[in-house]
């Protein structure tokens, strides 16, 4: 199916499902993504190589100038934002100035919406980067992923570029203590002609250990909503199931939000 990315380094404000209304910034190429993941979901496409994409990254005062920009003229027109997010096409924390860029983030949300939140939303793969963790742990909303705590469903569904250790990666989100928020998309269908399905018993059992272990603030669950690189392959899960997970999440006194 058709995928999408931004054209842009800023871009809406839109209506996000999670996260209300929302001005987004990229840090990545407008023309093609970058990202350590290569998420068999995911609404910008595939992943290609990394390294051929790096000079096209916006350079932090580009940034600056088009969020000051931007929030400005929002400002003017009384339009206020309830978050600004950095998502785009692809993983912003490899961003080399990203640590700098939140900081600046901070200064300009302060300047004109200081009520707004900033919200970062990753794949957990930089983490262990300590600038990249103290930069998240300064962000109102720091959204990491965990698709999955079975390491094979994680190969399967995120396909990672880099090496993931999937008992590891539960054991730094547990480092956050609790200053952070998991999101989860949930996921049926066939890939490379294998049935793929992280909502089976054993993989929910598997996931809300590992929630239990992490003890975010919040857990946000949702499935696809828009066209994915898999032609007619992949398939929601209805809402109905996505709230029965997040009931069991909730047992577990964690505050939990169900996005179809």
């Amino acid at each position: 199916m058709a995928t999408f990315l931004f054209d842009d380094i800023i871009f809406g404000p839109v209506k996000s499902r999670r996260l209300g209304v929302s001005l987004g910034i990229n840090l990545l190429p407008t023309k093609r993504k970058i990202c350590n993941f290569n998420c068999i979901y995911c609404e910008c496409g595939w992943t290609r190589d990394i390294e051929k994409a790096v000079s096209h990254l916006p350079r932090r005062e580009e940034v600056y100038e088009a969020l000051d920009l931007k929030l400005s003229g929002m400002k003017a027109k009384s339009e206020s934002p309830d978050v600004i997010t950095y998502a785009g096409n692809g993983e912003p924390t490899l961003h080399p100035e990203f640590p700098g860029i939140i900081d600046d983030s901070i200064i300009l949300r302060n300047k004109y919406f200081p009520k707004a939140k900033i919200s970062v939303l990753s794949n957990s793969t930089t983490i262990t980067n300590p600038l990249v963790k103290a930069a998240l742990l300064k962000v109102d909303m720091n959204i990491l992923k965990l698709d999955s705590a079975i390491e094979s469903t994680v190969k399967i569904h995120n396909q990672p570029r880099v090496n993931i250790n999937v008992k590891e990666l539960i054991n730094n989100l547990a480092g956050f203590n609790g200053k952070l928020i998991i999101q989860t998309l949930f996921i049926r269908g066939i890939y490379n002609n294998k049935v793929i399905d992280n909502t089976t018993p054993a993989e929910i059992n598997a996931w809300l250990q590992a929630i239990e272990r992490i003890k975010p603030s919040e857990v946000m669950i949702y499935t696809i909503s828009r066209d994915t690189p898999e032609d007619g392959q992949l398939n929601k899960v209805p809402v109905k199931e996505l709230r029965g997970i997040a009931a069991l999440v909730e047992k577990l006194g964690i505050k939990t939000q169900v996005s179809g």
